[in-house]
């Protein structure tokens, strides 16, 4: 399973990847390298929780806040 999860998270790196978070905001960005407690960091990041998305930039978000990770189809590459 882990293998598995980390095979799916590589192959989404330098896509855009949508976050549902702890604080329950929504935050969308570019993957750009995850780590095995996944601690993941993301490029031209955007809190998108209100109707007016907040750039965030650059981030680096520690895995222990991240419920739920919505990756993009492999098939829109």
């Amino acid at each position: 399973m882990a293998d598995e999860i980390s095979t799916l998270m590589a192959n989404s790196k330098d896509k855009v990847v949508l976050l549902r978070l702890r604080n329950n905001k929504t935050v969308q960005g570019v993957l750009q390298d995850f780590d095995i407690h996944m601690n993941l960091t993301l490029e031209n990041a955007e809190d998108i929780t209100e109707e007016k998305p907040e750039p965030l930039g650059k981030i680096l978000l520690r895995g222990d806040n991240i419920l739920a990770i919505s990756l993009p189809d492999e098939e829109s590459d």
